[in-house]
């Protein structure tokens, strides 16, 4: 277990990361970390580009604040059922990418297999059904799909991933937004070439 300091700082980081690829613009999208027996998230209303120390709160898994003035993330019961559903998970990130909000946009999953490394790294990537931002109804849609996914996309929302590393959180998130653009463009050129299931079943043996 990172101490809290050590934390905060890869939060930041990959908080500003995120916005210099334009992951999350403006106010969009929270990060959080598990830590003892809850998680520290970003704050509600701070931008992932510009976090500070102050931007980061302790949260319990119940939803509550341990320190008096800062408010997490409304997003916060979305960051806590996927710790509580995955105990191997420590990082989550959540964010309103352009590709991949377009596919969530749009009522598009990334269920296709099209490319052999996001079959391997994804399996795919489900869309789950719209909700209001910040409600129940949007965390009961959106984690039931992390009992077989790691990645999830929310209609008219944005994208979710979840991992063991914050850097491998980030990585599927290029990766993830990547794939998006390429299946973007695959319709430009008449359509991407599906591979078949045995193709699939081959790429994913190799896990």
């Amino acid at each position: 277990m990172f101490s809290r300091y050590k934390l905060t700082k890869k939060i930041i980081k990959y908080g500003r990361m995120c916005d210099e690829k334009n992951y999350t613009p403006g106010y969009s999208g929270n990060i959080s970390a598990r830590y003892k027996e809850g998680m520290l998230i970003t704050t509600s209303g701070s931008s992932n580009g510009y976090l500070k120390p102050s931007n980061i709160v302790f949260t319990d898994f119940n939803g509550n604040s341990a320190e008096k003035g800062k408010k997490p993330s409304s997003e916060k019961f979305l960051h806590i059922e996927i710790y509580k559903k995955r105990p191997e998970f420590n990082y989550i990130i959540h964010v309103h990418a352009p590709y991949l909000s377009s596919f969530a946009s749009s009522g598009k999953d990334l269920m296709a297999p099209v490319m052999a490394e996001n079959v391997f790294y994804f399996g795919g990537i489900p869309l789950a059904e719209y909700a209001l931002p910040s409600t129940m109804q949007l965390v009961e849609n959106t984690v039931k799909f992390f009992d077989e996914y790691d990645a999830v996309l929310m209609a008219n929302h944005g994208f979710v991933v979840a991992s063991k590393t914050i850097e491998d959180a980030y990585m599927k998130l290029e990766l993830a937004e990547s794939y998006a653009q390429v299946v973007l463009n695959t319709q430009i050129l008449g359509g991407a070439k599906i591979l078949d299931e045995n193709q699939a079943r081959e790429i994913l043996s190799l896990r």
